[in-house]
């Protein structure tokens, strides 16, 4: 049987170790917050006190945690997941962080007769859910060939995008467009809204016409609710823009509508709604429109 490692069982990772448990995978676990993962234990993960544990234990470890701090966090030191390779083991982290953090971190791995590759995902845990989730990987082929199955286990499609990295570079590229969509729905919204259509028909409207976009329609209904859980809150938002306009001087890309939402991201955490899904961008704008929403409230007075 595959031994399988998963490091940080937050909302996306716990569902992934859910979908491979699910499969039939053997899979040990940690996350800073032990409590957190109590349910995947009581469904059959094996729970490890670190992350050198789990890469102890586990042929391929998985690895999905907020930014470049909380890799090399659980990476580095004598319990981290370096400690715990070994020559033939590889590392697969799921982690959204710069391709150079992530080409310096293979680096290190590969010294230890192990192997790396980035592999990033795109979609919702809706989309995760519902079995819709793809996945980018930066690294070898001959590695990419042998986690395939295990992939395809999470989503249902998987590509191998280059060396080490360049699954990243592809996952920034994707990311942006989320927020600049969100902007764009909201502009759409407001001026609907403010020209006599009411904002559940506007919502409607937009989410069944030709701008639409998977993201668009699950998350465009929230513009019409209370503050949801986060499924991707404003600071995880802003950290990948932030990467993707790093990327972008360096490659001597312009990112106008980047730069743009990344300022509005930033609004919004300045009106104390970072931990708000980032489709909170609507209430942002709405404020400088007039638009009182339940988020905004007081704030567009």
């Amino acid at each position: 049987m595959t031994k399988i490692g998963f490091i940080g069982l937050g909302v996306m990772g716990s569902q992934m170790v859910n979908r491979l448990l699910g499969k039939g995978h053997s899979v040990t676990g940690y996350n800073r917050t032990q409590a957190k993962a109590q349910w995947l234990v009581e469904k059959g993960m094996r729970w490890a006190d670190s992350p050198r544990s789990v890469a102890g234990a586990s042929d391929y470890t998985f690895a999905m945690v907020t930014n470049a701090a909380a890799i090399q966090a659980i990476a580095e030191g004598p319990e981290g997941v370096l400690a715990g390779l070994s020559p033939g083991k590889i590392f697969i982290d799921m982690s959204t962080v710069s391709p150079a953090v992530s080409r310096a971190l293979a680096a290190k791995v590969r010294a230890l007769g192990a192997d790396m590759v980035d592999a990033p995902v795109s979609g919702s845990v809706i989309t995760l859910q519902e079995g819709k989730l793809s996945v980018m990987v930066g690294g070898r082929k001959e590695t990419f060939d042998k986690i395939k199955p295990l992939l395809l286990d999470i989503g249902p499609k998987v590509t191998h995008v280059g060396d080490n990295g360049v699954a990243l570079s592809m996952k920034i590229a994707v990311n942006l467009s989320l927020a600049v969509q969100m902007l764009a729905f909201s502009e759409g919204v407001l001026l609907a809204e403010k020209s006599g259509i009411a904002r559940a028909v506007a919502v409607d409207v937009l989410t069944h016409s030709a701008v639409s976009s998977p993201m668009i329609q699950y998350r465009g209904p929230f513009v019409l609710q209370q503050p949801q859980e986060a499924w991707f809150d404003v600071n995880m938002m802003q950290k990948d823009m932030v990467l993707a306009l790093e990327l972008g001087r360096q490659l001597d890309v312009p990112l106008p509508t980047t730069a743009v939402s990344n300022e509005f991201l930033t609004a919004a955490r300045g009106m104390g709604w970072a931990k708000y899904d980032f489709a909170c961008l609507f209430d942002v704008l709405a404020a400088m429109a007039g638009v009182t929403t339940p988020v905004n409230r007081g704030a567009s007075q």
